[in-house]
């Protein structure tokens, strides 16, 4: 098979094209034949050694894809040969991702994706609709699954509504009944929070977004979906309602958080940091089966008139896929393995 990989942390040039022996499914897992694998931030940010050094002699990166089954382990259901999956964390402790013709991964890291739903769309849940879906789950006086309904009353803001995460938490909290905010730079990227379903847009960048935002939400906002927590931190206290929560997934831009404690005491507000890798198998069960649930309505489209443009390279330039992913392109990066 042909697959991506590298043998030493670096830039984008150290990823190589190589041939390799199509994998053999252990007990528990299942072998995909991928056609499109996802790429995030994460993915360059692990080749690069930026958050943790390489564990294993060659890796073929990226965690997220969408493909179909064509082998089984021990103890894996055969009937599953034949279905087509989404895939999540598929490099968590493992050294082959979906950056391949075929990915091994344990069997409940393939969630069933219906045959109405394009691959893309497998290819783009994964990290972002993941990360949401615990972005909306960890209020305190919130659900912990979603569902429709399961937000209704509730008004969510989610930051940087263009990127892949923010699209996915629109989409979601809609989906289970919110009112969704979104914060955005620009009129062109309010104009795809607002393809991906949110119902009010505010520029962050003119006039006094606050008091925009305190417009639409007068009682505050429940919870904070946050991208760049350095940055927007005093513009979501200050719309955040008493016992509101700030669920924050990364801090774009890299400005330092500056905490005023008394402040919080008195919003007794709710600070949660979300990252995939160690929120516990539950977590993420309860996560993968909501997302798939909201696939199936058909709540997570993608695609441009979907507010989440597709950028697409083929398997051969995945290099050129992780510079796109590096440099901020506004999208969902994707790379075609199947032809």
């Amino acid at each position: 098979m042909k697959a991506i990989i590298y043998r030493d942390n670096g830039g984008p040039e150290a990823l190589r094209l190589v041939d390799r022996d199509v994998p053999v499914p252990g007990p528990g897992e299942v072998r995909v034949r991928v056609t499109v694998s996802g790429v995030n931030p994460t993915d360059w940010k692990t080749r690069s050694g930026v958050t943790n050094p390489k564990q294993f002699p060659e890796v073929t990166p990226h965690v997220d894809g969408a493909g179909v089954i064509d082998a089984v382990g021990e103890s894996v259901d055969p009937g599953r040969v034949g279905q087509r999956v989404w895939l999540f964390l598929a490099t968590q402790g493992r050294p082959t991702g979906t950056a391949a013709e075929f990915a091994v991964v344990p069997a409940g890291q393939a969630v069933p994706l219906p045959d109405a739903v394009s691959f893309d769309v497998g290819a783009s849940l994964g990290v972002p609709a993941l990360t949401a879906h615990r972005a909306l789950t960890i209020d305190e006086d919130g659900p912990r699954r979603l569902a429709p309904g399961a937000l209704d009353g509730r008004v969510v803001l989610a930051a940087g509504g263009a990127g892949a995460v923010g699209h996915a938490v629109i989409q979601l909290a809609r989906w289970a009944g919110a009112t969704v905010i979104s914060t955005v730079s620009g009129p062109e990227k309010a104009r795809l929070a607002t393809a991906a379903g949110a119902h009010h847009v505010v520029n962050y960048r003119t006039g006094d977004p606050a008091a925009a935002i305190r417009e639409l939400a007068p009682d505050g906002v429940d919870l904070v979906a946050e991208v760049a927590l350095g940055a927007n931190l005093a513009l979501d206290l200050a719309v955040l309602r008493t016992r509101g929560t700030i669920a924050t997934y990364a801090n774009d831009g890299g400005r330092p958080v500056e905490l005023d404690v008394r402040q919080n005491m008195t919003l007794n507000s709710r600070l949660q940091f979300v990252l995939l890798y160690t929120v516990g198998t539950q977590a993420l069960q309860a996560a993968a089966a909501d997302v798939a649930a909201a696939v199936g309505d058909g709540a997570m489209p993608v695609g441009e008139e979907h507010g989440l443009p597709l950028v697409r390279f083929p398997l051969a330039d995945t290099a050129d896929a992780h510079r796109a992913v590096e440099a901020g392109t506004v999208g969902k990066v994707l790379v075609d393995v199947a032809p």
